[in-house]
Formats: C-alpha cells, structure tokens, sequence
C-alpha cells in the first residue's frame, strides 16, 4: 500500500485540475483548490480496524493526507483529541447527548496544529524554504512553530489587537512577525504583496490546498470515536471556515470508502459567527453562495473575526446541502456561556468555542435541535490562550486573615 492515496488538486468552480507534486495555490479562477484522492483503489484495502493499532494522533489516517513520504511528516502529537460528554451543561440546555471535541489540548492550544501539521509537511516535501501568512493569532503561532521544526523560515502578520500569548509564540519560534494596525483583511494584502515581490509560499486561509486536510481529520476522528456513527448536529465556529469545510469533506470521504453505512444522514452543520462580525449568517439568511466584506468587524472571539472569507461559498455549500444553518450571537452572551460551561463541567473553553455552546442553546430554546439528538460541539482552543476575556474581582487576605 502506499503511504498517500493523494490524486491531484481541482477546483471546485471550473473543474480545473493540478498537480499535488508541484507548488500550487489559487486556481486560475481564483478559487481556493481542493485535494482529491484515489479512493476507489483505496476502497477495500483500507479499513476501520486497520486503523486501531496505530498511533493516536492525526496521521493514523495519512492514507487519505496529501504527504507521499513519510520522512516528510512533521509532528508534535496532534490529533485524536477528546470527545467528552457534557451530560450536567446538556441537562441545562435541554440536550441529553452533549458532547465537545475539545481541541485545547492540542499542541499549541489550538485546532489550527492540525493544518499547521499537514501544510508545513507538504510544504516541505514540496522543497519550501520560506513560508508567509496573515494570521488572527493561533494559525500563525501553529505555523511558525511548526515551520521551525521543519527547519523552515516564516514570516507572519497579525492585528494589533491579537491575544499577546499568540504573538509570544510567533516570537519565541523566530519568526519574522509584524503587527498591523488593523484587520486580518489588512494583514492578507500586506503578505499578497511580500509573496510576490520576495516569492514566499503563501500559506494564507486557503491559498495553499493542504491546511484544510490537516482540519478534516476533526472530522474523521469523530466518526472513528463515535464507533463510525455520525452525531445528527456538530456546530463549529467559522471565521475562515477551514474546520467546517474540512470537516464536510472527511464525511463524505468516509462515505465513497464505505466506511459510513448507506443510511446514516450527514450531520447538519453550524456556522457559527459573532454577530459583531457575521458575514456567513448574513449570506446564509438571504440564501446566498457568497458573502459580502462586513465593514467594522469587532468581536472578543477573536479567531472569528474575519469580515471576508475566500472560501465562504464552500462554507455555505456544506451547511446548505447537510439541512444545517448559520448563527450569530453576541459577545456579552457568549462569556456569560463561557462561564457556565466551566461552572457545569469544569471545561476553560475559548471564546469561539463558548460561542458554538451558546448557538447550541439557541438552536435547541427554538427546536432547531431536538432533545434526543446528539450534538457535537467543536472547543477550538484552550480558554487559557485568551486571559483578557475574564474579569473577577478576587478578595484579598492578609496573612494571618480568616475566611
């Protein structure tokens, strides 16, 4: 067998295909490209109890990854995260089967490991010296930190405004980081300029296929831990969308192999978004394929904040065609959730991933989720990663006080 059944990369707007042998990023069309595999010469030699003597982490699955070399695999652990039962916050919002695939544990606290991991391998199989990216905090610390391990050069530029223990990481890997007084939109035009005056590898949201490959393994993994029978909602925060898109594409993957029975519904999937920023719900809402640059975009789930995503009309698709839904819901709301969750379940969550918690409550106070279905929320990275989303006053004793 080989190492990766990868095929090629095709567009999915005009069909266009390119090779995965070769640096490639937008097609000529200018839409992001996707990796395809041969699965139908995979289909039988691969299966589920092959995968149970393997090692826990994400390249169990590098049959269907784009790396065709092992020596190329460049790791720290990630993958095969929790999936936990929230049985005290589901009997709270009126969802019995609650579950969270809690993606802080990963290294650097974030689910963005898992792209990181699968495009800096790539990169490097493919002969990359130097790689850039805008970045809203935790895509560019997984990818400078990565990229040193990798022997790989990185330059990264991220708002002012991103979490500090971010930007800390980006430095500490000896990335060249800059700052911009602005947006992440802001950042992605300075790095489109350096790419194409210095010819850095443009690791960018999409503009390289494999980020998105490393993310959909959230989605083989959950079916694999849930014995290869799919959750009936999984909400996920979506700002770039990479996790939404890559988790729609490992389903149906897992559906062409065979490894999903024919009569298993895909999980209808949730946008979620801040409504300080929601440009997917607004698109979804008028049943549109694309959205619009939302102007003045501000949110404390700082990873979502993202006015334009290049590859919004792919998010939409697979809420559209899994009978899922898009959602806002405010910052105050979503760090009262974030309270709740850690009061029910002892479980510090991001702020996007509060944010996927509360959209759950929402969903289930109208119905839109019923009571005996399962629902499986993604916690994208670790609370502790934003330390400035929480404010307690803490009395303070003097030695020799009583309480």
């Amino acid at each position: 067998m080989n190492y990766s059944y990868v095929s090629h990369l095709y567009c999915p707007k005009c069909s266009k295909t390119y090779s995965s042998e070769e640096e490639n990023h937008l097609c000529i069309c200018g839409s992001p490209l996707l990796v395809d595999y041969n699965l139908d010469n995979l289909c039988g030699q691969l299966t589920p109890q092959d995968l149970v003597q393997r090692a826990p982490d994400l390249w169990r699955y590098h049959e269907l990854l784009p790396v065709q070399n092992e020596d190329n695999v460049i790791s720290l652990g990630e993958g095969m995260t929790p999936l936990v039962h929230f049985p005290s916050l589901g009997k709270d919002m009126g969802i019995p089967e609650l579950l969270m695939k809690d993606e802080g544990v990963i290294p650097t606290g974030a689910f963005k490991a898992r792209g990181a991991a699968v495009g800096v391998s790539k990169a490097k199989e493919l002969g990359v010296k130097e790689l850039a990216m805008p970045t809203n905090g935790n895509a560019g610390a997984a990818w400078s930190l990565y990229a040193a391990r990798a022997q790989m050069s990185s330059t990264i530029i991220m708002p002012i405004d991103a979490p500090g223990i971010t930007r800390n990481e980006c430095a500490l890997s000896g990335a060249n980081l800059f700052l911009v007084n602005g947006l992440i939109s802001d950042a992605g035009k300075i790095v489109a300029e350096a790419v194409k005056e210095k010819g850095m590898y443009d690791v960018s949201t999409l503009k390289e296929p494999y980020r998105i490959e490393g993310k959909k393994t959230m989605g083989l993994e959950i079916a694999e831990q849930l014995n290869w029978q799919l959750p009936d909602v999984i909400l996920y925060p979506t700002g770039g969308g990479v996790g939404l898109i890559g988790i729609y594409k490992a389903l149906r993957e897992l559906q062409q192999l065979g490894w999903l029975s024919p009569e298993q519904k895909m999980p209808r999937l949730v946008a979620v978004q801040s409504e300080g920023c929601a440009p997917i719900v607004e698109a979804w809402k008028q049943g549109k394929k694309e959205s619009n640059f939302w102007e003045g975009s501000e949110t404390v789930a700082f990873g979502i904040n993202v006015p334009k995503a290049i590859g919004d009309f792919l998010v939409l698709d697979a809420v559209y065609k899994t009978e899922g839904c898009a959602i806002a819901v405010t910052d105050e709301e979503l760090l009262e959730e974030q309270q709740k969750i850690a009061r029910h379940e002892g479980a510090f969550v991001c702020p996007e991933g509060a944010a996927s918690f509360l959209a759950a409550r929402k969903l289930r106070n109208d119905n839109w989720i019923k009571e005996n279905e399962q629902v499986v929320v993604l916690n994208t990275g670790a609370g502790i990663k934003y330390p400035d989303t929480v404010d307690f006053d803490i009395p303070i004793l003097e030695p020799g006080d009583s309480i």
